[in-house]
């Protein structure tokens, strides 16, 4: 096949698109992209809420789904969460439906304003890495993007990383964002 033929094929399937940074980017169409189905979890912080807000300008980009996704913590009768110390375990569980779902309407109406599909979903988990790895398959996504706040050295290591713990297990590409 003549190389000028290549070249108008490839053409064909690709278009220039603005990027987030104001810079040309080249995407393929939808049924050639890389990824189609973004899982982008959240812990409600404000350092989440910009992996948010890219997350979502990089799966209208790419023409991606995107799956919103939240672990709430497990009812614990000893601990530093003040919802928790106040209730009982059915009561937190009831209450903590409620947040989750205001959190996530929340996230839904962004994508939806952005004009992205999304769909959204919570779990109770102790370990947010285990449960948006398993969400991350259930829903068939192809792709992780999260925040991390970039702790380095004794501090990461003592306080953890659910994006690191997630970087080590997760057999899926994962965007990290800062």
């Amino acid at each position: 096949m003549p190389a000028e033929s290549k070249r108008a094929r490839a053409a064909e399937r690709v278009s220039t698109h603005e990027s987030i940074e104001g810079t040309a980017t080249m995407s393929a169409k939808a049924e050639d992209a890389m990824f189609t189905h973004v899982l982008i979890p959240t812990d409600g912080s404000k350092l989440s809420d910009k992996a948010i807000e890219k997350g979502v300008k990089f799966a209208k980009q790419i023409g991606a789904k995107v799956t919103w996704f939240y672990a709430v913590p497990e009812f614990r009768t000893f601990t530093g969460i003040a919802e928790m110390l106040e209730q009982t375990a059915g009561g937190y569980k009831t209450s903590a439906k409620k947040e989750a779902g205001k959190m996530l309407d929340a996230l839904r109406q962004r994508a939806e304003t952005a004009g992205v599909q999304c769909d959204a979903e919570a779990v109770f988990s102790d370990y947010p890495h285990e449960a948006i790895i398993s969400m991350a398959r259930k829903k068939k996504c192809d792709l992780i993007v999260m925040a991390s706040h970039g702790r380095r050295g004794l501090s990461g290591v003592l306080l953890g990383s659910e994006t690191q713990k997630v970087l080590t297990h997760s057999k899926l590409p994962v965007l990290v964002l800062r």
